[in-house]
Protein backbone atom coordinates (compact mmCIF):
# COMPACT_ATOMS: atom_id res chain seq x y z
CA UNK A 1 0.00 0.00 0.00
CA UNK A 2 1.47 3.43 -1.12
CA UNK A 3 1.60 6.12 1.31
CA UNK A 4 0.05 9.38 0.41
CA UNK A 5 2.20 12.05 -0.57
CA UNK A 6 3.19 14.76 2.26
CA UNK A 7 1.54 17.89 1.50
CA UNK A 8 3.45 21.08 0.43
CA UNK A 9 4.20 23.76 2.97
CA UNK A 10 4.55 26.42 0.10
CA UNK A 11 1.91 25.60 -2.05
CA UNK A 12 -0.61 25.25 1.23
CA UNK A 13 0.62 28.70 1.89
CA UNK A 14 0.07 29.98 -1.66
CA UNK A 15 -3.83 28.84 -1.62
CA UNK A 16 -4.48 30.09 1.70
CA UNK A 17 -2.90 33.56 1.13
CA UNK A 18 -5.47 35.93 -1.69
CA UNK A 19 -4.08 36.73 -4.54
CA UNK A 20 -2.64 40.42 -4.56
CA UNK A 21 -4.40 41.89 -7.05
CA UNK A 22 -7.74 39.97 -5.82
CA UNK A 23 -7.39 42.03 -2.53
CA UNK A 24 -7.71 45.39 -4.37
CA UNK A 25 -10.83 44.42 -5.98
CA UNK A 26 -13.47 47.45 -5.46
CA UNK A 27 -17.23 47.65 -6.04
CA UNK A 28 -17.90 50.43 -9.32
CA UNK A 29 -18.65 53.12 -7.00
CA UNK A 30 -15.47 52.93 -5.54
CA UNK A 31 -13.45 52.93 -8.62
CA UNK A 32 -15.60 55.90 -9.45
CA UNK A 33 -14.80 57.93 -6.31
CA UNK A 34 -10.95 57.22 -7.09
CA UNK A 35 -11.37 58.11 -10.44
CA UNK A 36 -13.17 61.60 -8.73
CA UNK A 37 -10.08 61.96 -7.24
CA UNK A 38 -7.68 61.25 -9.48
CA UNK A 39 -8.82 63.81 -11.78
CA UNK A 40 -8.94 66.50 -9.33
CA UNK A 41 -6.20 66.29 -8.56
CA UNK A 42 -4.79 66.43 -12.22
CA UNK A 43 -7.41 69.30 -13.01
CA UNK A 44 -5.54 70.81 -9.84
CA UNK A 45 -1.95 70.27 -11.16
CA UNK A 46 -2.84 71.57 -14.42
CA UNK A 47 -4.91 74.57 -13.01
CA UNK A 48 -1.10 75.63 -11.86
CA UNK A 49 0.37 75.01 -15.12
CA UNK A 50 -2.07 77.16 -16.38
CA UNK A 51 -1.34 80.04 -14.62
CA UNK A 52 2.40 79.59 -15.48
CA UNK A 53 1.83 79.01 -18.79
CA UNK A 54 -0.23 82.56 -18.62
CA UNK A 55 3.05 84.24 -17.93
CA UNK A 56 4.94 82.95 -20.68
CA UNK A 57 2.48 82.56 -23.69
CA UNK A 58 4.46 85.04 -25.93
CA UNK A 59 7.48 83.37 -25.45
CA UNK A 60 5.99 79.87 -26.25
CA UNK A 61 3.94 81.26 -29.06
CA UNK A 62 7.68 82.05 -30.51
CA UNK A 63 9.20 79.54 -29.70
CA UNK A 64 6.64 77.31 -31.68
CA UNK A 65 7.02 79.77 -34.94
CA UNK A 66 11.17 80.12 -34.80
CA UNK A 67 11.46 76.91 -37.10
CA UNK A 68 9.29 77.99 -39.85
CA UNK A 69 10.28 81.63 -39.59
CA UNK A 70 13.97 80.68 -39.38
CA UNK A 71 13.61 78.22 -42.61
CA UNK A 72 11.55 81.13 -44.30
CA UNK A 73 14.16 83.68 -43.65
CA UNK A 74 17.30 81.13 -44.80
CA UNK A 75 15.62 80.14 -47.66
CA UNK A 76 14.17 83.83 -48.89
CA UNK A 77 10.97 82.53 -48.85
CA UNK A 78 8.75 85.73 -48.77
CA UNK A 79 5.39 85.88 -46.47
CA UNK A 80 4.75 84.73 -43.34
CA UNK A 81 2.53 83.80 -40.41
CA UNK A 82 -1.15 85.96 -40.32
CA UNK A 83 -4.78 85.99 -38.99
CA UNK A 84 -7.36 84.63 -41.94
CA UNK A 85 -10.07 82.45 -40.47
CA UNK A 86 -11.76 84.95 -38.19
CA UNK A 87 -11.39 88.02 -35.60
CA UNK A 88 -11.38 85.77 -32.88
CA UNK A 89 -8.42 83.57 -34.23
CA UNK A 90 -5.76 85.38 -32.17
CA UNK A 91 -7.56 85.08 -29.35
CA UNK A 92 -7.99 81.38 -30.09
CA UNK A 93 -4.65 80.44 -30.61
CA UNK A 94 -3.18 82.24 -27.68
CA UNK A 95 -5.37 80.66 -24.87
CA UNK A 96 -4.41 76.96 -27.04
CA UNK A 97 -0.75 78.39 -26.99
CA UNK A 98 -1.17 78.67 -23.42
CA UNK A 99 -3.62 75.47 -22.84
CA UNK A 100 -0.64 73.59 -24.64
CA UNK A 101 2.43 74.77 -22.12
CA UNK A 102 0.21 74.12 -19.01
CA UNK A 103 0.01 70.24 -19.81
CA UNK A 104 3.77 70.05 -20.36
CA UNK A 105 4.46 71.78 -17.40
CA UNK A 106 1.68 69.76 -15.25
CA UNK A 107 2.65 66.20 -17.18
CA UNK A 108 4.38 64.69 -14.74
CA UNK A 109 1.15 64.54 -12.56
CA UNK A 110 -1.08 64.26 -14.94
CA UNK A 111 0.86 60.86 -16.22
CA UNK A 112 1.12 59.78 -12.80
CA UNK A 113 -2.36 60.23 -11.25
CA UNK A 114 -3.28 57.62 -15.02
CA UNK A 115 -0.68 55.23 -13.68
CA UNK A 116 -1.77 55.16 -10.17
CA UNK A 117 -5.43 54.67 -10.91
CA UNK A 118 -4.45 51.58 -13.42
CA UNK A 119 -1.89 50.36 -9.97
CA UNK A 120 -4.50 48.45 -8.01
CA UNK A 121 -4.56 46.03 -10.66
CA UNK A 122 -1.16 45.51 -10.62
CA UNK A 123 0.62 43.16 -8.71
CA UNK A 124 2.96 44.44 -5.61
CA UNK A 125 5.73 44.12 -7.79
CA UNK A 126 4.85 45.82 -10.55
CA UNK A 127 3.06 48.93 -8.64
CA UNK A 128 6.82 49.41 -7.72
CA UNK A 129 7.79 51.05 -11.38
CA UNK A 130 4.18 53.22 -11.30
CA UNK A 131 6.59 56.34 -11.11
CA UNK A 132 9.16 55.03 -13.20
CA UNK A 133 6.92 54.09 -15.91
CA UNK A 134 5.13 57.49 -15.50
CA UNK A 135 8.06 59.64 -15.73
CA UNK A 136 9.38 57.18 -18.74
CA UNK A 137 5.90 57.71 -20.88
CA UNK A 138 6.33 61.88 -20.02
CA UNK A 139 10.09 61.67 -21.38
CA UNK A 140 9.65 59.70 -24.28
CA UNK A 141 6.64 61.53 -25.38
CA UNK A 142 8.31 64.65 -24.57
CA UNK A 143 11.32 63.45 -26.44
CA UNK A 144 9.38 62.75 -29.78
CA UNK A 145 7.95 66.28 -29.90
CA UNK A 146 11.50 67.60 -29.16
CA UNK A 147 13.01 65.39 -32.04
CA UNK A 148 10.15 66.53 -34.45
CA UNK A 149 10.88 70.19 -33.50
CA UNK A 150 14.42 70.44 -33.82
CA UNK A 151 15.27 67.25 -36.36
CA UNK A 152 12.07 67.07 -38.77
CA UNK A 153 10.81 70.86 -39.08
CA UNK A 154 13.89 72.55 -39.85
CA UNK A 155 14.31 69.48 -42.59
CA UNK A 156 10.89 69.44 -43.94
CA UNK A 157 9.67 72.48 -43.63
CA UNK A 158 12.27 74.11 -46.79
CA UNK A 159 11.23 71.52 -48.64
CA UNK A 160 7.17 72.04 -47.74
CA UNK A 161 7.74 75.70 -48.60
CA UNK A 162 9.53 75.48 -51.96
CA UNK A 163 7.68 72.78 -53.76
CA UNK A 164 5.61 75.70 -55.46
CA UNK A 165 7.42 79.02 -56.47
CA UNK A 166 4.82 81.10 -54.37
CA UNK A 167 4.60 83.44 -51.17
CA UNK A 168 3.42 81.78 -48.01
CA UNK A 169 0.53 83.58 -46.12
CA UNK A 170 -0.50 80.93 -43.68
CA UNK A 171 -3.30 81.09 -41.14
CA UNK A 172 -1.33 80.72 -37.52
CA UNK A 173 -4.28 78.42 -36.56
CA UNK A 174 -3.26 76.40 -39.38
CA UNK A 175 -0.14 76.66 -38.69
CA UNK A 176 -0.75 76.09 -35.00
CA UNK A 177 -2.95 72.82 -35.56
CA UNK A 178 -0.62 70.95 -38.39
CA UNK A 179 2.74 71.67 -35.91
CA UNK A 180 0.78 69.97 -32.95
CA UNK A 181 -0.94 67.19 -35.05
CA UNK A 182 3.03 66.41 -36.36
CA UNK A 183 4.59 66.67 -32.75
CA UNK A 184 1.68 64.37 -30.78
CA UNK A 185 1.80 61.88 -33.80
CA UNK A 186 5.79 61.46 -33.23
CA UNK A 187 5.44 61.66 -29.23
CA UNK A 188 3.05 58.64 -29.75
CA UNK A 189 5.14 56.51 -31.69
CA UNK A 190 7.86 57.21 -29.18
CA UNK A 191 5.62 55.70 -26.56
CA UNK A 192 6.65 51.99 -28.40
CA UNK A 193 8.74 50.95 -25.05
CA UNK A 194 5.78 51.33 -23.08
CA UNK A 195 3.37 49.67 -24.94
CA UNK A 196 5.81 46.79 -25.59
CA UNK A 197 6.16 46.58 -21.81
CA UNK A 198 2.26 46.14 -21.41
CA UNK A 199 1.83 43.47 -24.03
CA UNK A 200 4.94 41.24 -22.04
CA UNK A 201 3.84 41.82 -18.82
CA UNK A 202 0.06 40.77 -20.27
CA UNK A 203 2.01 37.53 -22.06
CA UNK A 204 0.94 38.57 -25.83
CA UNK A 205 4.70 38.82 -26.68
CA UNK A 206 8.19 38.33 -25.81
CA UNK A 207 11.53 38.90 -27.02
CA UNK A 208 11.48 36.10 -29.64
CA UNK A 209 8.22 37.37 -30.72
CA UNK A 210 9.99 40.45 -32.16
CA UNK A 211 12.90 39.17 -33.05
CA UNK A 212 11.23 37.08 -35.55
CA UNK A 213 9.44 39.93 -36.26
CA UNK A 214 11.67 42.18 -36.91
CA UNK A 215 12.38 42.38 -40.36
CA UNK A 216 8.37 43.00 -41.19
CA UNK A 217 8.46 45.65 -38.25
CA UNK A 218 11.17 47.54 -39.52
CA UNK A 219 8.80 47.95 -42.92
CA UNK A 220 6.31 49.27 -40.98
CA UNK A 221 8.48 51.33 -38.94
CA UNK A 222 9.08 53.04 -42.74
CA UNK A 223 6.09 52.95 -43.59
CA UNK A 224 4.76 55.57 -40.47
CA UNK A 225 7.70 57.43 -41.34
CA UNK A 226 6.61 57.85 -44.98
CA UNK A 227 3.47 58.82 -43.57
CA UNK A 228 4.44 61.20 -41.05
CA UNK A 229 6.87 62.73 -42.89
CA UNK A 230 7.70 64.74 -46.46
CA UNK A 231 8.04 62.37 -49.16
CA UNK A 232 11.59 62.60 -49.17
CA UNK A 233 14.49 60.13 -48.34
CA UNK A 234 16.35 62.07 -45.80
CA UNK A 235 13.36 63.17 -43.23
CA UNK A 236 11.86 59.59 -43.61
CA UNK A 237 15.43 58.06 -42.49
CA UNK A 238 15.71 60.64 -39.82
CA UNK A 239 12.51 59.31 -38.31
CA UNK A 240 13.11 55.31 -38.82
CA UNK A 241 16.14 55.67 -37.41
CA UNK A 242 15.12 56.40 -33.69
CA UNK A 243 12.23 54.47 -33.96
CA UNK A 244 14.13 50.88 -34.90
CA UNK A 245 16.76 52.53 -31.75
CA UNK A 246 13.30 52.12 -30.18
CA UNK A 247 12.33 48.48 -31.48
CA UNK A 248 15.39 47.24 -30.05
CA UNK A 249 15.01 48.97 -26.55
CA UNK A 250 11.69 47.43 -26.44
CA UNK A 251 13.40 43.59 -27.44
CA UNK A 252 15.31 43.77 -24.10
CA UNK A 253 11.87 45.69 -22.46
CA UNK A 254 10.09 42.48 -23.44
CA UNK A 255 12.98 40.02 -22.43
CA UNK A 256 13.27 41.01 -19.45
CA UNK A 257 9.12 41.70 -18.08
CA UNK A 258 7.31 38.98 -20.31
CA UNK A 259 5.14 36.18 -18.64
CA UNK A 260 4.71 34.54 -21.39
CA UNK A 261 5.10 30.73 -21.51
CA UNK A 262 6.38 28.99 -24.47
CA UNK A 263 5.82 25.36 -24.29
CA UNK A 264 8.46 24.56 -26.75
Amino acid sequence: MSTPPEPDPARQIAEKEPDEVEQYRMPLLDHLRELRTRMLRAAAALAVGLAISLMFTDQILAFIRAPLEHSMAINGIEGGLSINNSPFEAVSVWFRVALLGAIVIASPVLSYEIWAFVAPGLYKTERRIVVPLALSSVFLFLAGGAFCYFVIFPYAFPWLLGLIDADVNLSIEGYLSAVLKVAVAFGVCFQLPIAVFFLARVGLVDHKDMLVGFRYSLVAIFVIAAILTPPDPLTQTLLAIPLTFLYVVSIVIAKVFTTKVRTT
